[in-house]
Order: C-alpha cells, then structure tokens, then sequence
C-alpha cells in the first residue's frame, strides 16, 4: 500500500475507483466497503484509493478537543496496509480545504488529483462547503465529469449492524468482547513506556507504564484487563490497569501493564498493547496487602484466560 500524506503528492496516473470516510476503527462494516472497493479495482484494473483525513472534521471546525477516536493515526494506516488497499490518501483538514465548494472539490481533488472513474459511497455522504451536497449532487458531477457513483445503501449500512459509535461506547462501558467483536481484532493502545512511581515493583508486579502522546486516542473504562504484546518479536500476555491507583491516592491516570514471564528494561521503548478481556472495576483497596492480593487473583484470572485461548 502506497501512503500519500497529502492529496497534492498522489502521482499515480492509473486511474482509480476510491473512497472516502473517516474510517475509525477500521471495523468489519468499514471492510466490507474496502473489500468491494478492492474487488472493483481488480475487475476494472483501476487503482484502489481510499481518501481520509486528518484531523478529524470536528477538531477543526469546531475546536472539539474532547473529541475521542478509536485509532490513532499510526494505527489506523497500519490496519489498512493488511486490506489490499493500493493507496491510502491522508489529506490534511484545514479551515481553508473545507471552504472549498463541492464543485471544487470533486474537480480539484477527485478527478484531477486522484483521476476518479468510479467511486463507492454510503448513501448519506455528504461533502462540500457546509456539507451542503449529496451523493445525488456527486452523481451529476459524475455525468459532467466522466466518472460513476456506486452507492453503498442504508441496508447495506445497517445489516452490518456496526459502528465507530457504538464501538467507541462499548470501550466507555469497559466491554471490550463486544469493541474486539465489532473491530474484528483486538482493541490496541499505542505509546512510550515512561517512568512511573514504580509502585507495581514494591507489590512484585513490576509495571510498564504506557505513555499516549496523541490525547484523542479513547481510553478504555477504568478497570484491569487481560493483555498482549508483541516484544521483540515474541508474543508476552500481562494485564493492565487503567486507572488513577486510588489505594494510594493517585491523581492521574495512567495505563501499567505488568507482563508475566518477562524480564526486560522497556523504558522509552514504544510498545503496542492489545486488550482481550476485562477482569474488573479499579478498587480502592483497604491496604497494599489487600491490594496484592487483588493482583494475585488478577494474575490467576488471566493465566486461567490466557490458557484457555489456546
């Protein structure tokens, strides 16, 4: 998969059949679209493109910093590689790009930038200056412009039965069997390990404590989780605790994974952690004593899952 950051960059002068979406989560309703772009790109031998962007809409416009999305970035490109995508086309949102009228647009962007011949598009897409047109509005630019539309109708949409929306509320609510089911992988968290006050290492539950640079990434519900990573090119399984550590008063919030079986230094290493199960609330435990033993029965919860994932 070719990686544009900029729709200006896009030098691919195959003519393309793409299309276009925030794509958060890359969730088993976003790859049934990817699967009929692909499929369409090999039957009429056009380059498979899909456009996004970044950031999101809503940071723009309306200055959301609140606004939490399943993906970082990063993570979002690395899904995408693994679906047969040709290119993916990350175009910077501005104030300036979403002034542009949609006549602009599908001349500037879709058809001389990206040589559109057809594009697939949900049936409530819209796009322009204020988001004023729709995929009826596309189809006549399409007639003017020598490109076809194929619209991905309401059914289509809703027999999937999935969305970014629920996903993101399913990870609120702390049900990551129903986030992982809807993603169709594992739910991950991407970051630095950082230095923490190394309470784990006290309890004999040394600790990694994951640093999150990007602040729009969603954070999980508080609570201890089942987890894994890939380290060093061999699989390790641990558990996480997100939370602000209220046995001894923590303030902030943090995210350590104590792995098992494992001895190595991670400072300052980025690491991927994908979440497989919850096992519980965050507590507030009475004394480190209780709050070891907590860690006990965490640690016999996961390996009894872990063992019966083989």
């Amino acid at each position: 998969m070719k990686l544009y950051n900029d729709a200006k960059t896009y030098d691919n002068h195959t003519p393309s059949v793409v299309t276009i979406g925030t794509f958060d989560g890359v969730h088993i309703g976003h790859k049934k679209i990817i699967e009929r772009l692909v499929d369409a790109a090999n039957r009429d031998n056009l380059e498979s493109v899909i456009l996004t962007f970044f950031p999101h809409p809503r940071m723009v416009l309306q200055k959301d910093t609140n606004i939490k999305l399943i993906n970082t970035i990063d993570e979002r490109i690395q899904i995408l590689e693994k679906t047969g995508l040709d290119s993916l086309v990350i175009h910077p949102f501005t104030t300036e790009f979403s002034r542009l009228t949609a006549k602009e647009y599908v001349e500037q962007m879709l058809v001389k930038t990206l040589n559109l011949r057809h594009v697939i598009i949900g049936y409530d897409h819209r796009f322009g200056r204020n988001r004023n047109s729709n995929i009826t509005d596309l189809a006549s630019f399409g007639i003017q412009n020598n490109f076809t539309v194929e619209e991905i109708s309401k059914q289509d949409i809703d027999d999937v039965a999935v969305s970014s929306t629920k996903i993101r509320q399913a990870l609120l609510e702390g049900d990551i069997t129903k986030a992982n089911k809807y993603l169709g992988y594992n739910f991950m968290l991407t970051g630095k390990i950082v230095k923490g006050k190394e309470l784990g290492r006290k309890l004999e539950y040394p600790t990694a404590n994951l640093h999150i640079k990007e602040d729009y990434k969603l954070i999980p519900k508080k609570g201890v989780y089942v987890v894994q990573s890939k380290i060093n090119g061999k699989l390790y399984f641990g558990m996480m605790n997100i939370g602000n550590n209220p046995t001894v008063n923590g303030k902030h919030q943090t995210i350590e994974t104590h792995f098992f079986d494992a001895s190595f230094n991670l400072y300052e290493k980025k690491i991927q952690i994908e979440i497989l199960k919850r096992i519980r609330d965050e507590k507030k435990f009475d004394s480190l004593e209780d709050l070891k033993t907590a860690m006990q029965e965490d640690e016999d919860f996961s390996r009894d899952y872990i063992n019966s994932m083989v």
